[in-house]
């Protein structure tokens, strides 16, 4: 059976067995910079402008592992050639897929999609596993939008903002998950109370 496993950013990124977050149990892909510490990872899903613009300023440095990188991070290198040249080593692919379910226009759709959302559509369309493993994915369970990545980038988590976020993430992954019907999607969290519909190949471990 092929496994693959996603690294989120939120505090259930704990809950990845250290055996996984060596490499030994399958690929193994990150959104944005690593909530655990890890290695032999396949990759880190990089899809928004500010970390794009944090990687060529240098407060964030991610040289150590390969990049899978969206919409924005290929127009931002388009636009900034000696940063994509000095970086072309680091990436593995450009995956520029935005389903049109993620909103009515491109652009919108591109906000939308976060890199969750980008990680586990590229993990089931690219390398089609059986299994699909997501940790440190707090937001479909609970009203909770903290993430690591705050740390370093900081956003917006006003208590507006997070509920129109949740609105708008929450429907994408329903959509994702009944998009690829024949991969079972592994959701790993401390309950098992998700806060969205799923279909029957959706099932949650609870630790």
């Amino acid at each position: 059976m092929k496994k693959l496993f996603i690294l989120g950013n939120g505090d259930s990124a704990q809950l990845m067995p250290q055996s996984t977050r060596n490499g030994q149990d399958g690929k193994l892909i990150a959104c944005n910079q690593p909530a655990v510490s890890v290695t032999n990872l396949y990759a880190c899903c990089l899809v928004d402008f500010k970390m794009m613009r944090a990687l060529q300023e240098g407060s964030v440095n991610l040289d150590m592992y390969p990049w899978v990188c969206g919409n924005r991070p290929k127009i931002h290198m388009d636009k900034n050639p000696s940063f994509y040249i000095k970086h072309a080593g680091h990436i593995r692919e450009f995956y520029t897929d935005v389903p049109k379910y993620a909103g009515p226009k491109q652009a919108q759709a591109t906000t939308n999609f976060n890199c969750g959302h980008m990680a586990t559509h590229y993990s089931a369309r690219r390398h089609q596993p059986d299994e699909i493993h997501l940790f440190g994915f707090d937001s479909m369970f609970d009203h909770n939008m903290r993430s690591t990545t705050d740390l370093v980038l900081p956003s917006d988590r006003g208590k507006n903002n997070n509920y129109r976020l949740l609105d708008v993430w929450r429907p994408i992954w329903t959509n994702i998950f009944n998009e690829f019907r024949d991969i079972h999607f592994i959701l790993h969290h401390k309950h098992d109370n998700l806060k969205l519909e799923v279909p029957k190949n959706v099932s949650v471990s609870v630790h």
